[in-house]
């Protein structure tokens, strides 16, 4: 579904990440971890044609990647809306359904039967007609993942999107997310601070840091010994009623505390 060859991402005079390579079956789940600075959401980015590589390539079913591709759904981080802003739930849904036409959209019925059906499908039909400034951090994200899903993506690039959320929320959004993945059978690439609220759902983690990566399953990556040689410091991994810890690791202290951002 997703092909990166041999990328090399440079921003200003920073290189993110060099020889950079990842392929992405269908139906995979794909958690992106780092550190802050390390190239997560500059990837994503690159995915979506916002960020021109330097060198290499990233393909989405075979083809190169290009700005709005439809095949592609994305979620973003969980953030507040201005009070004074009055859009209304089932009006962020419906920019996914035609927000990236020009000229004439879907005749109205069909419309809204759409963003009808993609309300119900992320359990948001009670609260459509809500302001979104309004509403949680946990209904505003199961809003955008509708949205991400209007365009029936085969990938889905998820931008820390339990942050903010309390634990209850993280579960419920990341669950929401894994379900429709599983039942439609597009990939996720879901980039992450903490690993826990998806450790279950995840088949692979790549792992950025100091311009290095390493990508496998969770327990051939989150390993003192990988992490250690990736940071090229001492890191130490310890796993406790099924949760990893990553301690010394830069800008990972909040692995240390449960439930924080």
């Amino acid at each position: 579904m997703l092909s990166v060859r041999d990328a090399r991402l440079v921003l200003g005079s920073r290189t993110l990440w060099t020889g950079l390579d990842l392929e992405v079956p269908r139906g995979e789940f794909v958690a992106v971890l780092g550190a802050n600075g390390s190239g997560k959401t500059s990837l994503l980015r690159a995915i979506l044609g916002e960020h021109r590589l330097a060198a290499g390539e990233i393909r989405v079913e075979g083809q190169p990647v290009r700005r709005g591709d439809r095949r592609i759904g994305y979620i973003p981080q969980q953030r507040g809306h201005d009070p004074s802003m009055r859009i209304r739930g089932r009006d962020l849904v419906g920019f996914g359904v035609d927000g990236h036409r020009w000229g004439p959209g879907l005749p109205d019925r069909a419309r809204r039967a759409r963003i009808d059906e993609l309300l119900s499908a992320v359990g948001a039909s009670h609260y459509a007609r809500v302001p979104v400034s309004l509403l949680s951090g946990g209904e505003q994200q199961r809003l955008r993942v509708g949205q991400a899903l209007a365009g029936d993506p085969g990938l889905m690039l998820c931008d820390e999107p339990l942050g903010s959320l309390d634990l209850r929320a993280q579960r419920v959004v990341s669950e929401l997310i894994d379900r429709h993945r599983r039942e439609r059978g597009f990939s996720v690439l879901f980039v992450t601070h903490d690993v826990n609220p998806v450790l279950g759902m995840v088949d692979r983690v790549l792992y950025l840091a100091g311009g290095r990566f390493r990508i496998g399953t969770p327990d051939e990556v989150l390993r003192s010994d990988v992490l250690s040689e990736l940071y090229q410091d001492r890191v130490d991994v310890i796993r406790s009623h099924g949760r990893v810890v990553i301690v010394g690791a830069p800008d990972h202290s909040h692995h240390e505390h449960e439930g924080a951002s």
